[in-house]
């Protein structure tokens, strides 16, 4: 269906995280809304994420009797994003976060809640916390969204058990003991009982969890506001009257139309992980062309604003925030990316090595740091490989990429060569082409230290972030244990991207800025459409969806304040 009207407040472009919370915002002052999204989707990444939300000092946290505070933030953030650009916006993002929080919570169906055990990515650096900045979606119960429900985009399938049913991070560790709590064992059987009845119902599990609920919070939160999203829909210009953004023109389906913007068009089209040239142009050519992220991320945005002058911010440390990805082919022949963030590289008994044999990198370093050592170890070669390599005890207990733990049946990952399976060694080193020798040596050393907990080359399991992310019941040390167990496997292993750093300048009010530092009128962007505050770096989980529901919400509460002085103004004009 085509838009109900020719004219609206405010059009958002992407229906994203942050784009879904600058219309949300928009739309609960009272703005008449249209988001426009290109997919028959809501969600973008977002929906396939873990759904954290990194917000210092936020009201969550003071609830659970934690504590922060900016003055913290400001020295932690100094420290692990030490450039001076983006000084003004990071400023802005910690004034701001807090009362976005609480802002949503109040006026939208967003609910958040803080993970209290969850440290920042350098927690050795003064002003770091051991949890509660990072929040997290409480989970949503997707029959809410009704006959909508099929418009939000299901998490990864790599991610769902059973064909469709969603686990929290503190299901987890229950899965892992059925059979040996019995507390555990109802847990799990609660879980899949209730799964089993929302089949009866619903496509997938309506259990949502993650990224997924956090989408499907914004979504039902414009459904409440009776904001109107268009799907399938392409923008093709930005209309301007005088030096103003003043609307879109688009196409959807065969029919093209012009659709008036009285405040402003919002900008969130998720950047632009799947556009080659871009790529080419940005990253460093050891990185690829592997993306974690929706096919979706294109740079529509960026083309957009490019052409009514906006400028970039290409400062950035780093083009994009980096994660280690496996390959694979899934059963309909589509290819999937497994993002390796947490469940596998911090955990006892497996090494990542290099296309010479030898360790180069921790391996329970946040995905960000892990890749930035493969772009290093790969001297700028494009396709240079690595792998994780570990044994059946750690393949059994861990799993390993999209293989779950207690996976009884690994021969189909082995033939199709996603996974390399050798009795020896020697049979493993020559699979993947690397020297026998070299590789023997390497494990034999990483075991020698292991059998003790430690590892005095890398120093893995030393911070309580890297301890956070092993076993927790792995005694001495959560993240180290031997290699030891026939037969042996290795995966390969990419350097790929979570999403872009470089995007538009903006300023403090989310407005897009020309090169001469002006604000380009009626053009806001966030998200990944907007160039990152932390320079791209990543000090912390959930700092691209910290930074994109702040400035979304930012973006929302200025076009509401300018159709206030508007209106004011108007008065003020009548009444003399």
């Amino acid at each position: 269906m085509m838009p109900a009207h020719e004219t609206y407040d405010v059009i958002v472009i992407g229906a994203g995280a942050g784009g879904m919370t600058a219309a949300s915002v928009a739309a609960a002052e009272g703005l008449r809304v249209l988001v426009i999204e290109k997919t028959a989707f809501v969600g973008g990444t977002t929906a396939w994420s873990d759904g954290m939300v990194w917000i210092p000092a936020n009201p969550k946290m003071k609830e659970a009797g934690l504590s922060d505070s900016v003055t913290d933030a400001v020295q932690y953030l100094a420290r692990t994003v030490p450039e001076p650009a983006n000084a003004g916006l990071r400023a802005a993002f910690l004034a701001r976060g807090p009362e976005a929080v609480a802002y949503l919570e109040a006026n939208t169906e967003v609910r958040l809640q803080p993970v209290k055990a969850y440290p920042d990515y350098y927690p050795e650096r003064l002003g770091a916390t051991s949890g509660g900045r990072v929040l997290e979606p409480v989970a949503f119960d997707g029959t809410r969204l009704g006959a909508h429900f099929v418009r939000l985009r299901a998490p990864l399938p790599e991610f769902m058990l059973f064909g469709g049913m969603m686990v929290n991070r503190l299901d987890i560790p229950h899965l892992r003991r059925i059979g040996k709590s019995v507390r555990s064992t109802l847990r799990a059987a609660r879980l899949v009982s209730e799964y089993a009845l929302q089949r009866l119902r619903s496509p997938r599990g309506a259990t949502l969890h993650l990224g997924n609920a956090l989408v499907a919070r914004l979504y039902a939160s414009l459904l409440a506001r009776h904001v109107e999203i268009l799907f399938s829909a392409d923008v093709e210009d930005l209309s301007m009257q005088g030096d103003r953004v003043a609307g879109v023109a688009i196409r959807h389906g065969s029919r093209d139309r012009l659709i008036v913007a009285r405040r402003g068009v919002v900008v969130a089209t998720g950047g632009f992980s799947h556009d080659a040239a871009l790529r080419k142009r940005f990253f460093p050519a050891a990185a690829g062309l592997v993306s974690a992220t929706s096919t979706s991320g294109t740079g529509d945005g960026l083309r957009l604003a490019a052409t009514v002058g906006a400028a970039l911010n290409t400062d950035a440390t780093s083009p994009a925030y980096w994660v280690p990805a496996s390959l694979f082919r899934r059963a309909d022949g589509s290819r999937g990316v497994f993002p390796h963030t947490v469940t596998d590289r911090a955990k006892p008994g497996v090494i990542a090595v290099n296309a010479a044999g030898r360790r180069f990198v921790n391996e329970a370093l946040s995905h960000h740091e892990f890749v930035l050592a493969m772009l290093r170890d790969g001297k700028g070669e494009p396709d240079r490989p690595f792998y994780l390599v570990c044994d059946r005890q750690f393949l059994w207990s861990y799993g390993l990429g999209r293989i779950k733990p207690f996976t009884r049946g690994i021969r189909r990952y082995v033939a199709s060569g996603e996974l390399i399976e050798a009795p020896d060694i020697a049979q493993l080193a020559a699979q993947i082409g690397i020297n026998p020798a070299v590789l023997a040596a390497t494990i034999a050393t990483y075991n020698d230290d292991a059998k003790e907990g430690r590892d005095p080359e890398f120093g893995r399991g030393s911070t309580i972030y890297q301890r956070h992310l092993g076993d927790i019941s792995h005694k001495p040390n959560p993240c180290v244990a031997p290699i030891a167990r026939a037969p042996l496997f290795a995966m390969r292993i990419y350097p790929a991207d979570l999403g872009t750093a470089i995007g538009m300048k903006v300023d403090a009010q989310a407005r897009v800025l020309r090169e001469d530092g002006s604000p380009i009128a009626g053009l806001y962007a966030c998200g990944n459409d907007m160039g990152s505050i932390m320079n791209g770096n990543y000090p912390a989980p959930g700092i691209t969806l910290g930074p994109a529901l702040t400035f979304g919400y930012i973006a929302g509460r200025h076009l509401a304040e300018g159709a206030v002085v508007a209106a004011s103004a108007a008065k003020a004009t009548v009444e003399l």
